[in-house]
């Protein structure tokens, strides 16, 4: 995965930025400074990188172009260090471990492109528990076939065989737990 940009890295793209924006428009350095009241030299050394850039002095330049404030400023990324944050791809799956040991139970965010792919079901040793974040996630379970919404959760065994991928045109993000010991950590509340 690509390095996020950093504080500096993200500074130094706004004056680029700023000017292709104005260019994009046909808004001339005279007109701009009319509409914002930011005099002309200002509005010179801010696309020239020459001064830095301020809310201040973005906000009105952004509001007389009529452009989204994220076309200009893209905030940099802040990771948590402790977390490994490499994702991997399986099969078109995008999987992100969450988990900082390597112990279980062992947490990813995974996305799942639609596709149409037939369910192909497997087995193996482990327990897995699904959290449904966005999307629609369809879950095969033997001869249970079902679909799941954002917010709805599942737990199984995972030596029922089993699938799950995207339901519908769009992908699906889950959280995903998965250990080998899960009737350890799973606990029911009395009703």
């Amino acid at each position: 995965m690509d390095e996020q940009p950093s504080v500096d890295a993200v500074i130094e793209q706004i004056a680029p930025r700023l000017r292709r924006a104005r260019e994009k428009k046909g808004v001339s350095l005279a007109d701009l400074a009319r509409a914002t009241g930011i005099s002309t030299s200002t509005l010179s050394r801010l696309e020239s990188a020459q001064r830095k850039p301020s809310l201040e002095l973005l906000l009105p330049i952004i509001a007389a172009l009529g452009i989204p404030f994220d076309e200009i400023v893209t905030a940099p990324r802040i990771v948590d260090p402790r977390v490994p944050q490499q994702p991997t791809r399986k099969e078109g799956r995008v999987l992100v471990p969450l988990s900082r040991h390597q112990g279980e139970p062992r947490a990813y965010k995974m996305t799942i492109p639609a596709h149409d792919e037939q369910p192909h079901l497997r087995m193996h040793a482990g327990y897995e528990w699904l959290y449904v974040l966005r999307g629609r996630l369809r879950v095969r379970l033997r001869d249970h076939d079902f679909t799941m919404g954002a917010g709805e959760a599942a737990e199984f065994d995972c030596q029922i065989p089993h699938w799950f991928g995207a339901a519908g045109r769009g992908s699906v993000e889950v959280l995903s737990l998965f250990g080998k010991q899960g009737e350890r950590i799973h606990l029911r509340t009395r009703s």
